[in-house]
């Protein structure tokens, strides 16, 4: 596991900013339209502005600008980037693939509930399903994939004492996407939907006892203020895409296209790796560990059940899957057996 410092993700942005090979090729004055992510999640602050802001324009010698702003300032809940990189009012986009699960199940496909425990596997797992998403994108929305990334380890936050998965029974669950949602009440619990800023007041209130969201997202968004458990079973990563517009990439000189896909492998390299320290540094903060970039906390950190390794199995076999594959249909789960199942070892039937 990486050091979870604030350092990490400062080095990242260095290295952002002084990992390029130097050129003296004149790239084309371009300024490029762009949708990040949240402003509250730290990729966005500490990567993806320094990669559009700093980056690009650095080694293009300022020839290559972006204009960049958060979805919390355009005032976007998330789904409508694909839409909008679609019709062309945006270049470049990110959102999670999640939020659009609902227009294809496809995107379910590389982070089903419980499949992926650690980030290694799930990054084997993102890698192993991209080559599905950069066709369905392409098809439906007129979109080129850039990258798949993380944001962290998606656990349990319980506002009551919770030791395994059995005491989930019966408790309302926020949950931020279907796949998790079936894992939940593969549990027994009672799922609820809610967008991710009245969870807060939600959990204060009573109206649900506890909510999945990741480590480092829940922890600075104040959750460990309005929660007292934290069962860390790891149930997704959470993953976003960036993509732009095609008909905008087919536009841009050759140089540049050149650059960006160059230059986008290592930025998704270095987002993996903060999704790892992020996780560990949101896990920490919480519960009272060593906090550096976090925000500091007192939750009781659960340990995982052992009986709980078995119900995880029991659960992706029995609910997860099927339930997929149901949504998904039968070329999209022959696909991803041929994909992510040969690759983990499971079969959906």
């Amino acid at each position: 596991m990486l050091k979870t410092t604030k350092a990490c993700l400062a080095a990242i942005s260095v290295a952002l900013l002084a990992s390029g090979t130097a050129s003296a090729q004149d790239y084309p004055k371009t300024n490029l339209n762009v949708q990040g992510g949240w402003a509250t999640a730290g990729i966005y602050q500490e990567i993806e502005v320094p990669f559009w802001t700093e980056r690009l324009p650095s080694i293009t010698g300022g020839n290559v600008t972006a204009t960049i702003a958060s979805l919390n300032e355009k005032g976007l809940k998330g789904p409508e980037v694909f839409r909008l990189m679609r019709t062309g009012v945006i270049d470049f986009g990110t959102s999670a693939l999640g939020y659009v699960a609902g227009d294809d199940p496809q995107n379910e496909g590389p982070d089903l509930a419980g499949i992926a425990l650690d980030i290694e596997t799930a990054r084997k797992v993102s890698d192993a399903y991209k080559a599905t998403l950069s066709k369905l994108y392409m098809e439906k929305y007129g979109i080129r994939l850039l990258m798949l990334y993380p944001a962290e380890a998606q656990v349990f936050w319980c506002n009551s004492p919770i030791a395994s998965l059995a005491d989930l029974r019966g408790k309302k669950v926020r949950t931020g996407n279907r796949t998790v949602a079936d894992f939940v009440e593969a549990a027994g619990g009672v799922t609820v939907t809610m967008p991710f800023g009245e969870v807060v007041t939600s959990l204060q209130l009573g109206v649900i006892d506890c909510a999945v969201t990741g480590t480092f997202s829940g922890n600075s968004a104040g959750w460990h203020e309005v929660t007292t458990h934290l069962y860390p079973l790891t149930v997704g990563w959470s993953p976003f895409m960036y993509a732009v517009n095609a008909k905008r990439w087919e536009k841009l000189d050759p140089s540049l296209q050149t650059l960006l896909t160059e230059e986008f492998a290592k930025l998704e390299d270095d987002i993996w790796s903060a999704g790892d320290a992020r996780t560990t540094e949101g896990l920490n903060c919480a519960t009272g560990g060593a906090c550096t970039f976090g925000k500091p906390g007192s939750m009781t950190l659960v340990p995982l059940a052992e009986a709980d390794s078995a119900l995880r199995a029991q659960y992706v076999a029995e609910v997860v899957l099927p339930r997929f594959a149901e949504r998904c249909g039968e070329a999209c789960i022959a696909d991803w057996n041929q994909t992510v199942g040969s690759l983990i070892g499971i079969e959906a039937k």
